[in-house]
């Protein structure tokens, strides 16, 4: 395989028409990405309709995430839109305000005047803006400036070090949640959540709302709160994977401490058995611009070396001028990154316990095909977990999952170093096999005579349920 490294694409106004959209698919994206806190429930449905129709005309499966807004902690608007706020002004935070002004604005937020106390720092518009909380008065936040500037309507607002009580899934994500069910989205990435309640109330939530479809998303929780860092463990036990969202992150914690919190945050995703997304301002200036910086390069080839399973984009294609460029470009840093991977694979299974038969198969194929230097890795899978714990190490042999199930072919859309391939359904084993290898041969993979190293359940056709591995020599049915 060319890329093991996945492409998020943010899709929006730049990216929603067919032609467009197969360019970006044929570019290299493999996980399409529905930002809810933009646009109607109508808009995000006929934009996931486009993309099962690209992808359809481009002979792949892709996913699609639907990333809810979660609680966006706003200003409300101004009477002229924005307004010029100077250092030292003095400046009021106002729950009960109408139209803002000069001297204050109002709060989507009407909780934040208890959130707060004298001395706390607000952060405006992602940091650009710093407030000094002076006092409060019943329902105002007086506060002085310590950093102005241009402050515009509905801005968002972040305390540094976190600490705000709002909780992670809003009325609109319920709905938009019901919503993202109806065209059965892949993932659902959760905004803010603070612990593992919060993500083990949106999984009951899209469970609940898949069910009529027959369908169960995969979690992903966006980490970019200050108090989710240290319930890391219990955030990834309760997900199905983690996303590294800088933005918000950043303005809470500081962005110097973001680099190695992103490496953390990885390591611990990969050895949690857990899938990591990286995002934000990967890519920012081919918003306007048909090439990216160098520091924009050396990011996305950083997360690809920290085992990153995907680099996301946001603005640069939902409404950037370059939405195809920026997927070439960024699938070309991920190529040249990976040709630098470190293989550990023996070290890795130092200390290891395997207490489940699948995981042991799993990892008993990988250190067969290392030892034995195989042409290809093939998990004959229903749910595609066995490929997932193979996609947690390092290995320069191709990894291939070869289901019957049109849903997990579109989840493993987004592990690392895992392509994937219809299987006919069949309990006959032989038959399965030889499918297998057929398909192998058709897309140029292997060669009659080359070892594979195979993994499947007994009987066949079962969830769950891995518990062979069998080295074939290519041709020898």
């Amino acid at each position: 395989m060319a890329r093991g490294t996945k492409i998020v694409a943010t899709i929006g106004p730049a990216s929603s028409d067919l032609a467009t959209l197969k360019r970006m698919l044929q570019a290299g994206v493999n996980v399409v990405r529905l930002n809810f806190s933009h646009g109607k429930a109508q808009d995000h449905i006929d934009r996931a309709t486009l993309v099962r129709q690209a992808a359809a005309e481009c002979g792949r499966e892709i996913a699609i995430m639907a990333d809810l807004q979660g609680p966006k902690i706003r200003i409300g608007k101004f009477e002229n839109s924005k307004i010029e706020i100077a250092n030292g002004d003095k400046f009021i935070l106002d729950a009960d305000c109408g139209m803002g002004n000069q001297d204050r604005v109002g709060l989507d937020y009407k909780a934040l005047p208890r959130d707060v106390k004298p001395g706390d720092v607000l952060l405006l518009n992602d940091g650009l803006i710093v407030l000094i909380v002076d006092k409060i008065i019943g329902n105002e936040i007086h506060t002085i400036t310590k950093i102005g500037g241009e402050l515009s309507n509905n801005k968002g607002i972040n305390r540094q070090g976190g600490g705000l009580t709002a909780p992670a899934l809003t009325a609109k994500d319920m709905e938009d949640i019901k919503t993202a069910m109806s065209f059965q989205a892949d993932y659902i990435a959760v905004s803010f959540p603070k612990n593992a309640t919060d993500m083990e109330m949106a999984r009951q939530l899209s469970n609940i709302a898949g069910e009529a479809y027959g369908h169960k998303p995969m979690m992903i929780a966006k980490i970019e709160r200050a108090e989710a860092i240290p319930l890391l463990q219990e955030i990834l036990d309760s997900s199905d994977g983690i996303m590294v969202a800088r933005g918000d992150l950043a303005v809470e914690v500081g962005n110097a401490a973001v680099p190695a919190l992103q490496k953390r945050m990885i390591k611990m995703a990969r050895a949690s058995n857990k899938l990591a997304i990286t995002a934000t301002q990967m890519m920012e200036s081919m918003i306007f611009n048909a090439v990216p910086t160098r520091a924009e390069v050396s990011d996305v080839a950083n997360a690809v070396l920290d085992g990153t399973d995907a680099v996301m984009t946001s603005a640069e294609t939902a409404s950037g001028k370059y939405p195809v460029e920026t997927v070439e470009a960024m699938a070309a840093i991920c190529v040249e990154a990976e040709k630098f991977q470190e293989c550990k694979l023996d070290a890795d299974f130092l200390n290891q316990t395997f207490t489940r038969i699948d995981q042991s198969i799993a990892y008993g194929a990988l250190f067969t095909a290392y030892h034995l230097r195989v042409k290809a890795i093939v998990a004959l899978t229903e749910s595609g977990s066995t490929a997932l714990w193979m996609s947690r190490h390092n290995i320069d042999i191709p990894l291939f999952a070869l289901t019957p199930s049109i849903a997990t072919q579109r989840k493993v859309a987004l592990y690392r170093n895992v392509e994937t391939y219809t299987l006919p359904h069949s309990s006959d084993r032989e038959a399965v096999l030889k499918s297998a290898e057929t398909i192998l041969l058709q897309n140029g993979i292997v060669t009659k005579g080359d070892m594979i190293v195979v993994t499947w359940g007994e009987p066949m056709g079962q969830v769950g349920g891995t518990n062979a591995l069998k080295i074939v020599k290519v041709g020898d049915h």
